[in-house]
């Protein structure tokens, strides 16, 4: 078993240290990489199986098929608008061909999104999933779970989905490990409070704010540049109509700066927050890595380690 600290770009759920932290944790834990032929408390074995399988599932998504697919289905939703200004014998042409078309590239995005389930449900995939399940149920918080790992997609603000194609199961939590003398947890090594690595940093009011924060703002540049454009038309307007009346659209300019400056402004405060932030979660990191349980990390939090 190894304990190296992965680099940011690896970013494992569980280090192999946390996995061996509860004797009954380590047994099933391996008897789950009995059954998949692989070692799941092997930091390096665990990290190269999660590159590899993200690799597939974005060659998956990315190769030719899906460009076949799409040209495809392009190519048949233009057909019948090409087909009302040509003869009556060439859009009958276009409106034959529309439909096969249509056919493959609907089969052909089928085929990719089947493809990319099955990559989702590799066997080695999914028993790391069945084995972050098990440590929930052993008590151990998943500070950090990337979305890919689940089957999630991202929205254009680039936040990952709440549905999972493929998330990690649920086991019935399982009691505390008891200690032979005062009936209290036994800690792993790695937890022992002198030990500064393995120390849970607390949650600061600016890390706080900064989750609150997290998804606000982005409107200001668009809202900006819409006033903007609002005063030039009316300034247009008033100009070529000689109607004076337009150019008092103009009062939409300053506004139009205002909004700019408290988007900048609060641009400024977000990017402050978000370093601390940041220093947060690679102190939770870090804590993990040395062995201690962490608490599970918040949809904002989680982003910046995704990104």
């Amino acid at each position: 078993m190894t304990g190296t600290t992965p680099t940011p770009a690896e970013q494992l759920p569980l280090e192999g240290t946390a996995l061996a932290s509860d004797p009954r944790l380590l047994t099933a834990v391996r008897a789950i990489g009995t059954r998949h032929g692989l070692d799941y408390t092997d930091d390096s074995a665990v990290t190269a199986l999660l590159t590899e399988r993200r690799g597939a599932l974005r060659s998956a998504e990315r190769g030719p098929l899906v460009w076949l697919g799409a040209l495809a289905l392009v190519i048949a939703l233009l057909l019948p608008f090409a087909a009302s200004t040509a003869s009556t014998q060439a859009a009958r042409a276009s409106l034959a061909a529309s439909g096969p078309l249509l056919v493959i590239a609907v089969a052909a995005l089928v085929r990719v999104r089947d493809r990319w389930k099955q990559e989702l449900r590799h066997p080695a995939l999914a028993g790391y999933r069945e084995v972050l399940g098990t440590a929930r149920a052993h008590g151990l918080a998943l500070a950090y779970a990337p979305g890919w790992l689940e089957g999630r997609r991202k929205d254009s603000a680039g936040s990952w989905s709440e549905k999972a194609v493929a998330p990690i199961p649920s086991y019935e939590s399982v009691e505390p490990q008891a200690g032979t003398a005062g009936g209290e947890a036994v800690p792993h090594p790695a937890e022992d409070p002198s030990d500064p690595a393995a120390q849970v940093p607390a949650k600061s009011q600016a890390v706080t704010a900064y989750e609150t924060i997290a998804d606000e703002g982005g409107w200001h540049d668009e809202t900006g540049c819409l006033l903007v454009l609002a005063a030039g038309g009316g300034a247009v307007w008033g100009a070529t109509s000689d109607t004076p009346a337009g150019y008092a659209v103009l009062v939409l300019v300053p506004v139009a700066i205002l909004v700019w400056l408290l988007g900048r402004r609060q641009g400024l405060e977000k990017e402050r927050l978000r370093a601390e932030a940041l220093s947060y979660v690679r102190a939770v990191r870090s804590a993990q890595a040395a062995g201690a349980r962490v608490p599970e990390l918040s949809p904002a939090l989680r982003k910046l380690l995704d990104d």
